[in-house]
């Protein structure tokens, strides 16, 4: 090894069975070089990193939040690395050592598309003691230490026994090879630096591995079809079932004979899981569960939208289920925009479904289908959405677990209708879907799931292995990539310490002064942010005007009035004063019966500006360490040279009633600012939507809203103070059963529809917790209750094309 994290070289591997006379089979006479990086010295980096100050946890916790709930977040908060220490702890030569679980994940991909099978096989390390946030936020918690051979062979020999055999063997055997240098720390305890510069005495244990299904059954030995975690027959999965272990298994093999082990318990008997050369380690108990393949990709993308469209073709017949299809497609890129969320402009229709993909058409699916689907179906995407964000959550606690149940025992309840409907005949034998049974308690051992997802090993695989490749000289490049790695690993870590020091602090030259077209498009390039993650301190909500006001736009209100065509502006800018002149008026006078004349007189001058940023406490995915979100509010004639763009809002109502009950929906005209008396007041023009009912509707489970107009049809207008905003608001139209134009445009959407959805999973990439004001009252309540919406025609709500009438917007 020519440093600690150079690349090292296994000796080659080959099949060790004796091979027949004239076997000329490649497989088996070809050697396998195993390349990989010095594990114990990647981890103690890691460790080391005082980028991570103050961001590790060095011993297991258990976190308990309001009435004694427990709470899951970070690993080390799980029942699993309690039961560890507590092991630990009993023997007096390892006695009072921090434990670092080791989290390793695999997962094949290919490099190049247009030269051929260019396939590699990327092994990732992380500790258990990094927050999940960190792990999650690409901040070289996560890294690449090897490569595992990839052994191919014929068309002939591929599904032979015999080369599957020795594929799993290899496997594993490359597994116990490359972990080999942190054995003895699981016994011994070392001493190692941590990010807050002090020394600990460790010791290591596997922990968790991140992986698909497939890469879950070749670790756990298992048949496909089986589940990894417990004992469900594959014609079964539902069927009775006990949780595998190591010791279980290790009495199969002394009691049964191979075929027996095959059949009725699905295990593979040529091989053993690497783990049973490890102490403390059993596979069964250490896979984790993956959000990405189980639940976003797995049930609702292969699974759940794939049935909508056999249910369409088996109901309608293949024309007039493409016919429908499209009306859907239509559907989905006809909602409104909204920060963060990816737009499908030509609907669902694309053919390379990417992990994004897939949770962002997650966001507005369901009404899309609304009316093309029976009642039953939109329950059954319901149910599965709620599941799918509590298990996001980046916090669950108790009552979590608990909606978790039961949202997943509304879903299977539901989903019966694809068996009804003839789309799944022969019921559920689905290892992913099934897989979903399992995540209450891998929540409570491993803490949240989404730091244990491998998105998170995917992640990398554009850093760490793409980009690494395309570098190379493209002739055995393994090592090659490799030495990238632990060079691009040297200079981050360098730079950290630089950081740690305070050798990047102060500008490195004098700034450029700026010309004026430069200063523009940097304040546009702001402008231009949709905003993200944050790690600010933890607030409740603020939101803040942008920094720019908009050029070219009249101050003096009258002519800013003419200028927006808005002729009531004046008058409710006025009448704005009024109420925060007088905060104790009588509030059963609406301000808009106080005369003008008893109101103050308009300011001189109004400011105008594009957007506005609202910053929230949303422990979610796309949150940042300390759960702080920030998102831009616009409100602009002209999005990026397009139609105009207004999005809504929630604004504060009643702070005593809970979830939606509290909040008021508005879409925002115009943002701006002005001084009266000396105080500034940042405002908002808005028009309001109320709610329909007195509860979310019963089988989409989302509030439903429609514009306030007054005697004349024209939307009610108000200005109000940006303070009482809380965050964005995501409106989806209530299509009903008929058909979107062709030529419907997604910018006519919140004019041109009578009702919308406030759309509880909202734009984020998140989870109900991001929205917890919103809807969290209402996941427990009765699903029958609330009141539908009517789409036939002469229905107040029944959809309007056309010119809108908006009154003086």
């Amino acid at each position: 090894m020519r440093s600690p994290h150079a690349s090292v070289f296994a000796p080659g591997v080959t099949y060790n069975k004796p091979i027949a006379a004239g076997d000329v089979t490649p497989w088996k006479t070809q050697e396998y070089v195993l390349h990989f990086r010095d594990p114990r010295a990647i981890l103690h980096q890691q460790l080391a990193n005082p980028d991570f100050k103050g961001e590790m946890d060095f011993a297991p916790k258990q976190v308990f939040g309001e009435g004694d709930s427990r709470e899951y977040q970070d690993l080390m908060s799980g029942n699993w690395a309690w039961r560890q220490a507590d092991i630990i702890v009993e023997d007096p030569a390892t006695h009072g050592s921090t434990f670092v679980p080791v989290i390793l994940g695999s997962d094949k991909t290919t490099v190049s598309v247009a030269t051929g099978q260019n396939e590699y096989y990327p092994l990732y390390m992380s500790n258990g003691l990094v927050y999940n946030g960190v792990r999650r936020a690409h901040r070289n918690a996560v890294t690449l230490i090897g490569f595992l051979a990839i052994p191919k062979t014929d068309r002939e020999n591929q599904d032979s026994n015999e080369f599957r055999t020795f594929r799993r063997n290899l496997f594993h055997g490359s597994l116990r090879h490359i972990l080999q240098s942190l054995k003895p720390g699981m016994t011994v305890p070392e001493v190692a630096l941590f990010a807050d510069g002090h020394y600990r005495r460790v010791i290591y244990g596997l922990g968790p591995y991140i992986a698909d299904y497939p890469e879950q059954v070749l670790l756990a030995c298992v048949v496909q079809g089986w589940c990894a975690k417990c004992t469900a027959s594959r014609e079964d999965l539902d069927g009775p079932s006990g949780r595998r272990t190591q010791l279980h298994t290790e009495t199969l093999f002394d009691v049964l004979n191979h075929g027996t082990m095959w059949d009725q318990y699905g295990v593979v008997p040529d091989v053993v899981p690497f783990t049973w050369d490890f102490l403390r380690a059993d596979i069964y108990e250490l896979l984790s569960p993956d959000l990405l393949h189980q639940v976003i990709k797995g049930t609702f993308k292969d699974h759940l939208v794939a049935w909508v469209g056999e249910y369409l073709e088996n109901e309608h017949g293949k024309a007039k289920a493409k016919k429908i299809m499209a009306d859907i497609d239509r559907r989905i890129a006809a909602v409104p925009p909204f920060p963060g969320l990816r737009r499908f402009p030509e609907g669902r229709g694309f053919k390379q479904w990417t992990g994004d993909d897939s949770k962002a058409l997650m966001k507005v699916y369901l009404p899309a289908i609304e009316g093309h689907v029976p009642a039953q179906m939109l329950r059954t995407f319901s149910a599965f959405l709620d599941f799918c964000y509590l298990v996001r959550r980046n916090v669950v606690n108790e009552a979590t677990l608990t909606a978790i149940d039961a949202a997943l025992a509304r879903y299977h309840h539901e989903r019966t209708i694809f068996v009804d409907s003839g789309v799944c005949p022969n019921g559920f034998c689905l290892p992913r879907q099934y897989s979903l049974t399992h995540y209450r308690y891998l929540i409570q051992e491993f803490g949240a799931s989404n730091g244990l997802c491998s998105s998170i090993t995917e992640s990398k695989h554009i850093k760490a292995v793409k980009q690494p490749w395309r570098r190379s000289s493209r002739y055995e490049a393994l090592a090659q990539m490799l030495t990238i790695n632990d060079r691009l690993d040297k200079h981050t870590a360098a730079r950290v310490d630089f950081v740690d020091h305070g050798m990047m602090t102060g500008p490195i030259a004098r700034a450029l002064p700026a010309t004026a077209p430069a200063a523009a498009a940097a304040n546009d390039g702001d402008d231009d942010d949709d905003g993200g993650a944050t790690d600010e301190r933890v607030i409740l909500g603020e939101v803040i005007l942008a920094k720019t006001p908009v050029r070219r736009c009249p101050r003096e209100p009258n002519a800013l009035a003419r200028h927006l065509d808005l002729p009531t502006l004046v008058p409710l800018v006025r009448r704005f004063l009024y109420a925060q002149a007088n905060p104790d008026r009588d509030y059963d006078i609406p301000l808009s019966d106080i005369p003008l004349d008893d109101c103050p007189d308009a300011p001189g001058s109004i400011k105008v500006f594009p957007s506005a940023i609202a910053k929230f406490y949303a422990p979610s995915d796309q949150s940042g360490i300390a759960g702080m979100l920030c998102e831009r509010i616009r409100a602009v004639r002209s999005w990026r040279g397009g139609p105009a763009r207004h999005d809504c809002v929630f604004v504060e109502g009643d702070p005593d009633l809970p979830g939606f009950r509290g909040l008021l929906a508005a879409c925002v005209l115009l943002f701006m600012s002005f001084k009266h008396r000396g105080v500034t007041f940042p405002c908002a023009l808005v028009t309001w939507f109320s709610a329909i009912g007195e509860e979310p509707c019963p089988d989409v489970r989302m509030w439903m809203v429609e514009p306030d107009v007054d005697n004349r049809g024209r939307r009610v207008m108000d200005v109000i103070h940006v303070d009482t905003i809380l965050r964005g608001a995501h409106l989806i139209s209530i299509y009903g059963d008929h058909f979107l134009p062709q030529h419907f445009k997604y910018s006519d959407s919140l004019d041109r529809f009578k009702a919308f959805y406030i759309n509880n999973v909202r734009a984020h990439a998140s989870d109900l917790e991001a929205t917890e004001l919103i809807v969290d009252d209402d996941l427990e309540r009765n699903s029958s209750a609330g009141t539908r919406i009517s789409s036939t025609p002469g229905s107040p709500y029944f959809p309007v094309y056309g010119s809108t009438n908006t009154g003086s917007k």
